[in-house]
């Protein structure tokens, strides 16, 4: 089948903050794929997810609520399930601190 056959299925995450509010955790279910065939990519605000199986193409893309360390984040496989571990910015991350004259 040619790239535009591919019969397209959502991956939809689950998300959750976990309990010390300093990383987001997402999961996706995308069962029968190789480790190998999975394109993640993540932005300090967003995520695009595809993977690919025979003549199926999960996807998903998304923006994350806060911005996020995406340099920082891990990611594991395993049995169908996707997880990955993204680690939240500090907010004051970069501030500019402003000279009070």
């Amino acid at each position: 089948m040619t790239e535009r056959t591919k019969r397209r299925i959502a991956a939809d995450p689950c998300s959750y903050v976990n309990d010390d509010f300093s990383s987001l955790h997402l999961e996706f279910t995308i069962p029968g794929v190789k480790r190998e065939d999975i394109k993640l990519k993540l932005l300090d605000d967003s995520f695009s997810l595809s993977a690919v199986m025979d003549n199926t193409e999960f996807v998903s893309t998304g923006s994350f609520c806060c911005p996020v360390k995406a340099n920082e984040s891990k990611a594991h496989y395993e049995n169908g399930l996707l997880k990955l571990d993204i680690p939240f910015k500090d907010p004051w991350d970069g501030a500019y601190e402003v000279p009070v004259n």
